[in-house]
């Protein structure tokens, strides 16, 4: 597949086309925190639960409204055919967001000694920011993976077709649907990318 500079952009194209996404991802996921923090705070002050199974519990309450706010905003446009795999993949990367997370509120309180209500807020906090740069990264290239669409670039020229690589090209079946779903996904990103343009 031959490149030319329009679908090669550079950093600050890439950047700018992401900021409208993380802006959004931004918007969800302080809602998200909010609703994190609420049900810390209840389960740590009003049911008197430990540090570690409040988080856990206001984490997993996090998780379903954020899926709510990604799945049907932020990422409404994206491949929605597999539902199945889509949400066993987000459940999985959050679920590791959770453990860094919760690592991080684990170490301070018990490696630390850093267990006061407020202290445990701030190492809540820390974690929470760790989490979340690992979630955007995953969700965005794995779990709400966009759609391939021939579109008309902005010198009205057609986007250039991908070639599914011939067998013999490939070297086997399987190989040549593993190749040609490759290029699909590339041709999508230098779409996305020439559509931030």
């Amino acid at each position: 597949m031959a490149t030319t500079a329009a679908s090669n952009p550079s950093l600050a194209q890439r950047l700018r086309g992401m900021s409208g996404e993380v802006v959004k991802f931004a918007v969800v996921g302080l809602s998200g925190v909010v609703v994190n923090f609420a049900v810390f705070w209840i389960c740590l002050n009003g049911f008197h639960l430990a540090s570690l199974r409040s988080n856990i519990a206001a984490t997993l309450i996090a998780i379903t409204t954020n899926y709510l706010g990604y799945r049907y905003w932020l990422y409404r446009d994206r491949d929605a055919a597999s539902r199945k795999r889509e949400i066993t993949l987000f459940l999985l990367f959050s679920g590791a967001g959770m453990l860094i997370e919760t690592g991080v509120l684990g170490f301070s309180v018990y490696v630390l000694g850093l267990d006061s209500h407020f202290e445990q807020l701030a190492a809540k906090v820390a974690g929470l920011a760790v989490a979340t740069v690992f979630r955007f990264v995953s969700y965005r290239t794995w779990v709400f993976t966009a759609l391939p669409e021939p579109t008309v670039g902005a010198d009205s020229q057609p986007a250039a077709e991908p070639q599914p690589a011939t067998p013999a090209e490939a070297g086997s079946e399987p190989e040549a649907a593993l190749v040609t779903q490759a290029e699909l996904l590339l041709a999508a990103q230098e779409i996305r990318y020439a559509k931030a343009e």
